[in-house]
C-alpha cells in the first residue's frame, strides 16, 4: 500500500491509480461502495498482517481490537479504531502511517479482488482462534504478503467461501484485468460454483496479479519470527492492499 493507506505494507503493481489508495467511508466509517459495486457481507473479525516465507512465517503487525470487514464482489476492506498497532516481533514498523500525519483514529486496507493468489484457512489451536489468511505473490520475492482474519470458526468458513467465489466471479467477469488460460478459467468456473468444504485448508485462485512491497527494506530488512504463530502444515509456509 502507499503511505496514505495504513496498516499493510504492500502496493499495487497495476490496475490501480494513485487516488486509489484506501477505502472511502461515510461519516459512521463504514466503507462507501463504489459505482456498480455490490456488498456482500459484513464482519468484526480480528486483523493481523503476515509475510509469508518457504520456511517461516512471520507476523508484522496485529490491530489491537476487532475491526469491520466488508466484502464485495471487487474487494475486502476492513476499518479499524486506533491509529496505534501492535507491532508483533518488537522490530521495525512493518506498518505504515503516513509521514507527519496521525490518522483520525482509524485504520484501514483493502485487497482488491486481482490480488489474492490463495486462501488458507487455518484451524483453531488452544492459544489462538480460527483464521483466514488472504494471501497475495509478490515481486522480485519468494516472501508472500497475507492478511489474517480471525474469528468464530463457523463464520471464518463462510467468509472463505465468499471470498472464493468473489475471487472467481470476478477474474471470469473481468478479462481485460487479469489474463487467464482455459485451464485457468475452468478452476475458477469451478472456485465460483463449488460448495465450501471443511477439508478445503488450502484454496488456490488462478489468475493473480502480483503485488509489490512499499520499499526496499520490505525486501532485505531480516526481523526476528513471531514464534507464537503457527503457519499451515505444507512444503511453503503459507491481501492488501
Amino acid at each position: 500500500m502507499h503511505d496514505e493507506a495504513s496498516p499493510f505494507f504492500i502496493a499495487p503493481h497495476r490496475f490501480d491509480g494513485t487516488d486509489d489508495d484506501a477505502p472511502v467511508l461515510d461519516r459512521r466509517h463504514e466503507v462507501v461502495p463504489e459505482a456498480g459495486e455490490r456488498v456482500l457481507s459484513r464482519h468484526r473479525l480480528h486483523a493481523s498482517g503476515h509475510l509469508l516465507g518457504p520456511t517461516e512465517a512471520r507476523r508484522r503487525w496485529t490491530l489491537p481490537a476487532p475491526v469491520a470487514v466488508t466484502v464485495t464482489d471487487r474487494r475486502i476492506a476492513y476499518v479499524g479504531g486506533g491509529p496505534q498497532l501492535a507491532l508483533v516481533g518488537g522490530v521495525g514498523d512493518g506498518a505504515r502511517h503516513r509521514r507527519g500525519v496521525r490518522l483520525p483514529g482509524l485504520v484501514s486496507g483493502q485487497i482488491r479482488w486481482q490480488w489474492p493468489s490463495r486462501l488458507e484457512l487455518l484451524p483453531a489451536g488452544p492459544d489462538r482462534p480460527c483464521r483466514l489468511l488472504v494471501v497475495c505473490d509478490a515481486l522480485r520475492t519468494i516472501q508472500q504478503p497475507a492478511l489474517g482474519l480471525a474469528g468464530p470458526a463457523g463464520e471464518i468458513a463462510e467468509l472463505a467461501s465468499r471470498v472464493r467465489r468473489a475471487v472467481a466471479g470476478f477474474r471470469l467477469a473481468h478479462p481485460e484485468l487479469v489474463d487467464l488460460s482455459p485451464p485457468e478459467r475452468d478452476v475458477l468456473a469451478v472456485r465460483a460454483a463449488a460448495v465450501f468444504s471443511a477439508g478445503d485448508a488450502r484454496i488456490t485462485l488462478p489468475g493473480s496479479l502480483p503485488v509489490e512491497f512499499h520499499s526496499r527494506d520490505d525486501y532485505y530488512r531480516r526481523e526476528r519470527s513471531d514464534r507464537g504463530w503457527h503457519g499451515p502444515a505444507t512444503g511453503a509456509a503459507s491481501g492488501h492492499r
